[in-house]
């Protein structure tokens, strides 16, 4: 059985953060540019950890930058043998909790147009397209801009217990024990 802890990043998990984003976003930032989004009040990242018989090491990890009353996703990755498991969906819903603790009322992220796989999580969760950003990313590809307000409404709260529920379902069901921190 394998078991997964979501927690808090922290400084001491730099070189696994830093090579977690080498092997998803080919060195997106670089280690200065996550130490300053650790030690950041507005930044919350929270990271997942798998422990099986070869140890402990981070399998994905997200950001949010709390801005006003907003919450800017900057950052949901998950290794690849880890993906279509439900592990981003995991760091997604404690992305929106962090939001929802903090008081922030909406959320947005930018997603390239042809990640079809994360466009449909950002909106099973109910994230709509408000814009495109042309050729927003080094390989020229267009973002869309996405949005979800009415965080902070009671009925998004009992969409987040639901699908907590539904998720840690499946994933016992693929023998996976999750621990929560975050």
């Amino acid at each position: 059985m394998t078991h997964l802890h979501l927690k808090p990043l922290s400084v001491e998990d730099l070189p696994s953060i830093v090579e977690l984003d080498r092997t998803c976003f080919g060195r997106l930032w670089t280690e200065a540019g996550y130490r300053r989004e650790l030690e950041s009040p507005n930044s919350d990242l929270p990271g997942l950890f798998a422990t099986d018989e070869n140890g402990v090491s981070l399998v994905g990890l997200g950001c949010l930058w709390a801005i006003l009353d907003e919450a800017h996703l900057t950052l949901l990755a998950v290794l690849p043998p880890y993906r279509r498991h439900g592990l981003g969906r995991l760091l997604l819903q404690a992305l929106l909790r962090s939001a929802r603790q903090r008081g922030l009322e909406r959320a947005t992220l930018e997603v390239s147009t042809a990640n079809h796989a994360a466009r449909s999580l950002y909106e099973q969760f109910g994230f709509r397209e408000a814009g495109r950003r042309q050729a927003y990313y080094p390989n020229g590809e267009d973002a869309s801009i996405l949005w979800l307000s009415g965080i902070q409404n009671a009925g998004f709260l009992q969409k987040l217990e639901d699908w907590d529920r539904q998720l840690l379902h499946r994933l016992d069901r693929q023998g996976w024990k999750i621990l929560k921190t975050c």
